[in-house]
């Protein structure tokens, strides 16, 4: 006798925007290096993403932080303005950030911010 087998389900693939949320989350609250984003960033993004990690913001004691909400808005094809709601324990914070999709058809950051004003830009940038 065969056993049966169960049909397969397709493994679903997680959105930019979800899969993009982690990993920032992941820096932000120090469970991941800060270079682990290189390929996934261009223009200043890195940049800001290196100077609010070295801050900490989504850092905690006792609860992990997590994506409680997510949404995004396209001001054109290929962009996506993302916002997140990041919970830990009764704390919400506020997470945005921008995706843009290259010729390469691969998504990167190229824009982030935490609950907060944004870094003042110098001279330089």
């Amino acid at each position: 006798m065969v056993p049966a087998q169960t049909p397969r389900r397709p493994v679903p693939q997680l959105r930019p925007t979800d899969h993009f949320a982690e990993l920032l989350l992941g820096v932000l609250s120090g469970r991941r290096p800060v270079h682990s984003m290189l390929r996934h960033t261009v223009g200043r993004a890195y940049d800001d993403l290196a100077h609010l990690a070295e801050r900490g913001p989504l850092r905690t004691r006792g609860a992990c932080p997590v994506v409680r909400d997510i949404g995004y808005f396209e001001p054109r094809p290929g962009a996506l303005e993302v916002f997140a709601r990041i919970g830990a324990g009764g704390r919400l914070r506020a997470l945005a950030f921008r995706l843009e999709q290259g010729r390469d058809l691969r998504w990167r950051c190229t824009a982030v911010e935490v609950g907060g004003p944004r870094r003042p830009r110098s001279d330089d940038d």
